[in-house]
């Protein structure tokens, strides 16, 4: 599992129509991960606020917004380039195994913080406040690495593997 994380990827591969609008989903994921990343360090931090429970509320719409973009994102990769790319490398182990694991990590720690802040007590202090905070900081750290390990490893690996009647199939299938 670890040789994939370091493997680095052929540089200036051009990738076909499908694999270049995965690749491009994530530039505006990454700015809303930014955004949130920000807001999220802000959080619990700082003693002049006792009541944490507005910042998170507000964090909470972020995520919830980001969830909404990301998650099409991933059932696209999830649904269609994961399980062709499978026919190929395997699914249990290997890159497919670790993205779909990576998915999964983050999405569980952005469903926790949710879960989490959908009765905010009527005060949350810093403490509470940091560890909420925290799971959304460690989404954001999993999904920036995932990103670059797809860009730079799982792309240009499809783009070898696949044919160009699997190419056209990948670009009609995540445009449906």
């Amino acid at each position: 599992m670890h040789s994939f994380c370091h493997m680095g990827g052929p540089e200036g591969v051009e990738l076909c129509a499908g694999l270049a609008q995965l690749k491009q989903e994530h530039g505006p994921l990454r700015v809303q991960m930014e955004q949130l990343l920000a807001f999220a360090e802000t959080i619990g931090r700082g003693t002049e606020i006792s009541n944490w429970r507005e910042p998170l509320a507000e964090l909470r719409e972020k995520v919830e917004s980001f969830v909404a973009a990301l998650d099409p994102h991933s059932e696209r990769e999830e649904g269609v380039l994961f399980p062709m790319m499978a026919e190929y490398i395997g699914r249990t182990t290997g890159p497919i195994a670790v993205m779909e694991y990576e998915h999964e990590q983050a999405k569980a720690r952005l469903s926790m913080f949710l879960e989490k802040t959908i009765h905010l007590p009527e005060t949350v202090d810093s403490e509470q406040a940091l560890t909420l905070a925290d799971a959304v900081i460690e989404a954001h750290h999993i999904l920036d690495e995932h990103f670059m390990k797809e860009e730079n490893v799982l792309f240009p690996m499809a783009e070898r593997l696949l044919s160009d009647e699997e190419k056209e199939e990948l670009f009609a299938r995540i445009n449906e």
